[in-house]
């Protein structure tokens, strides 16, 4: 009953993003006097945020009169199934906001443009590679990756000096036994040592397994996305089903849990570290009961490396736009390194300009913030940024298999088996 309900209401949200989005009165997006109508939808939901982006959009309009942008609110929560109805409908913005990981299926199902043809080089080189290989497919380039986010450890600053656990930077993180080890120190009556929100369990394994040396998806040598369950992926599921069900410095009860819901035990002193996506950090600043004392820390690194994988959020364009050339202009405005350090803030995350990211604002101790500036250079594309299947893989195996492997219903055989052998069934039926 909640799913229908849940698709009633992503109809209906659908629905009136059509109805109030169509564009111009032209067929090509002109209005009678030449002036040329573009949508943004952008997905911006903290106020910050929204602030910032409307107000790029009023010094874009104020200073292009002949090419004016209607912006256009959009969900994270429904914007898959809202923009394949309006890329079907005919009715899709031209400047689509959205992340990497959800923009395989529409590239190469030629909903959007391939931009390397009209990419000015002045973005194209403020980027990294590692970061346009998140939005590259195939051969094109479908989105420019703009921000990005690393998971951090927030800490209980009080709790951890306490525990006389040494304290790891970025150039020298905890060793995954290391933090194991730390968060049993940490454990006491009434609190846990760390809390794992892993309500959406798989982008967190994927990414973070990156730096214990695991992988899982594999390219084969016929270029074919395969699962392969190694020894490095059982790095950190192992580590987390350890404090769970082993070591019981993690709480079980956190596992069922989004990051927001876990923040009040933090702030009463039931768990001692909450590993969250650096945005959290205006959550906390918001929420945190006077006096309480926090700290960012890095996650742990294994072989592989003070790493982890990342999937930026990006600005596309529709391959049904008539007017390309200048929807890319104005991604080129409002990524500019003073515009992108807006956005950055404003989202409390990390730009992937490298000029954005060197502003002195972003590299500051207060909140953190130097501390994922450094973490940026290991960030990477995340393991199945690329591979078609992967949302029905993610949503029919890996969840429900990393929710019972955790939670000790289920051993590490059974999860390579259900990852491994049921995914590679499904990665299967998009490759034929």
């Amino acid at each position: 009953m909640r799913g229908a309900i849940r698709r009633a209401a992503t109809a209906a949200a659908v629905l009136a993003l059509l109805l109030t989005g169509c564009s111009g009165d032209g067929d090509d997006g002109r209005d009678a006097d030449g002036t040329i109508r573009l949508r943004f939808q952008s997905l911006a939901w903290q106020k910050e945020s929204v602030d910032a982006n409307k107000q790029l959009v009023k010094e874009w309009n104020e200073a292009h009169p002949d090419v004016q942008v209607e912006y256009v609110q959009g969900s994270w929560d429904s914007v898959h199934d809202q923009l394949l109805t309006s890329f079907e409908g005919g009715e899709a913005p031209d400047v689509i906001h959205d992340a990497s990981d959800d923009l395989a299926d529409f590239a190469y199902g030629g909903y959007l443009a391939d931009l390397r043809p009209l990419l000015p080089g002045r973005l194209r080189a403020d980027i990294p590679e590692q970061s346009w290989r998140t939005t590259t497919f195939g051969e094109g380039v479908y989105g420019v990756p703009f921000l990005q986010e690393p998971r951090v450890l927030i800490a209980d600053t009080k709790l951890l000096k306490a525990s006389g656990a040494r304290i790891p930077t970025p150039e020298r993180p905890w060793s995954w036994e290391e933090f194991r080890e730390v968060t049993d120190e940490l454990t006491g009556k009434g609190r846990y040592g760390v809390a794992w929100p892993l309500k959406e369990p798989v982008s967190v394994t994927l990414n973070l397994g990156l730096s214990g040396g695991g992988q899982l998806f594999h390219r084969d040598v016929d270029g074919k996305a395969v699962l392969r369950f190694e020894q490095g992926d059982s790095v950190v599921t192992g580590t987390i089903r350890d404090q769970v069900n082993t070591d019981g410095s993690a709480a079980r009860s956190a596992l069922g849990m989004g990051g927001s819901d876990a923040l009040p035990g933090f702030f009463g002193g039931k768990y001692a570290m909450l590993p969250l996506g650096f945005s959290y950090r205006q959550q906390i600043i918001q929420q945190a009961p006077e006096g309480f004392d926090w700290t960012v820390l890095p996650m742990p690194a294994g072989a592989g490396g003070a790493v982890q994988g990342v999937s930026p959020q990006t600005l596309s364009v529709a391959e049904e736009s008539p007017h390309k050339k200048e929807a890319v202009a104005f991604i080129d405005f409002l990524l500019r390194p003073p515009n992108m350090v807006r956005l950055a803030r404003g989202d409390w995350m990390l730009p992937t300009g490298t000029k954005a990211l060197a502003d002195p604002s972003l590299r500051g101790t207060e909140h953190g913030w130097a501390v994922g500036t450094a973490l940026a250079r290991g960030l990477r594309p995340a393991p199945a940024q690329s591979v078609r299947g992967y949302p029905e893989w993610k949503d029919k195996v890996a969840t429900p298999a990393l929710q019972e492997y955790y939670s000790g219903a289920i051993d590490t055989d059974e999860l390579r088996k259900r990852l491994v052998e049921d995914g590679n069934r499904v990665l299967a039926r998009y490759q034929r």
